[in-house]
């Protein structure tokens, strides 16, 4: 059974073709010429064929040599260009980065992360996935995202390494002529006896909506339960009710023909954060990016809060 030539059997036949010469290959690859004549002869043993011809002075390759030689120069080559791939994937300018994030994200604050991170890491393929919160969990669980945002649920905290970004505050929002007419605070009991158009079970916002309910022992029937933001901000602008959201969804809404008002006792704030996989090491690109998003958040999130008020 033929032997596989290593890297190092390819760079002793290339030198010897090259310069002909043992003292001058073997001081070229750091070699004693004795140690390069024994290499050589475990390479043509292990291949079955001659692929230089030698004496005391000369060493000219056989024609099975040459073709030898010429593959090896393409090997070497190959292995070259594989780890300048490899140096690259580590210093995150190559790759591929799939994020997945709840829609209040994907809207709010990572456009303007992925433009900065894009300008830096210009050789990463970026793909967004949004995604509910237990899409988001399970893209990440599944492998089909490398990380994820989304809300600090209990199902994100249990199966996914979880890093903490930022704290949404919920506000109330409606028609200027509608139940939240007056400029002012509002209790949640207060809040919960209007027409409430609520997110639907499952999702991060309505968990923390009936948490806090449940807290302050408050029943809550809303008036419509829906899938999506831009579905809960039509139903608001048309006077269908007033909605009880985190401010980082808001730029989904069209703000411009609503009013928002501080809730008084809401008592929780949704803990937005960057997931993955437990136990599993983040990529270079996946690490490359969450040092981005830490480094650059605040000064969105500060952005983002000026644009809504």
């Amino acid at each position: 059974m033929r032997n596989n030539p290593s890297l190092a059997d390819y760079r002793v036949a290339l030198t010897l073709r090259d310069q002909q010469s043992f003292r001058q290959a073997a001081e070229t690859l750091g070699m004693s010429p004795s140690a390069l004549s024994r290499q050589l002869a475990a390479l043509e043993a292990g291949l079955g064929v001659r692929l230089f011809d030698r004496d005391t002075r000369n060493v000219t390759p056989t024609a099975s040599g040459l073709a030898f030689a010429q593959l090896a120069e393409r090997m070497l080559n190959t292995a070259e260009n594989v780890m300048e791939e490899f140096d690259a994937h580590l210093s995150a300018s190559r790759g591929r980065l799939t994020i997945a994030g709840l829609p209040s994200v994907t809207v709010g604050l990572l456009p303007g992360l992925l433009k900065s991170f894009a300008e830096r890491h210009t050789g990463i393929d970026l793909r967004i996935m949004d995604a509910l919160s237990e899409s988001v969990v399970e893209a990440v669980e599944a492998g089909r995202a490398d990380i994820g945002f989304t809300a600090g649920t209990v199902a994100a905290r249990l199966r996914l390494a979880f890093h903490p970004l930022l704290d949404d505050t919920f506000v109330a929002v409606g028609a200027p002529d509608g139940p939240l007419s007056e400029d002012r605070s509002y209790g949640m009991a207060e809040l919960a006896a209007m027409p409430v158009i609520a997110m639907e079970i499952g999702t991060s916002v309505r968990e923390l909506l009936d948490g806090s309910c449940q807290r302050l022992g408050i029943a809550m029937a809303p008036r419509f339960e829906v899938a999506h933001l831009a579905t809960a901000g039509a139903l608001v602008a048309e006077g269908l009710g007033i909605s009880i959201l985190p401010t980082l969804t808001l730029p989904v809404l069209p703000m411009e023909r609503l009013v928002q008002r501080p809730v008084q006792d809401f008592g929780a704030r949704r803990r937005i954060g960057l997931v993955h996989q437990q136990g599993r090491s983040l990529s270079p690109t996946g690490k490359a990016f969450l040092e981005h998003t830490k480094q650059n958040l605040p000064f969105l999130r500060r952005a983002g809060q000026e644009a809504t008020t």
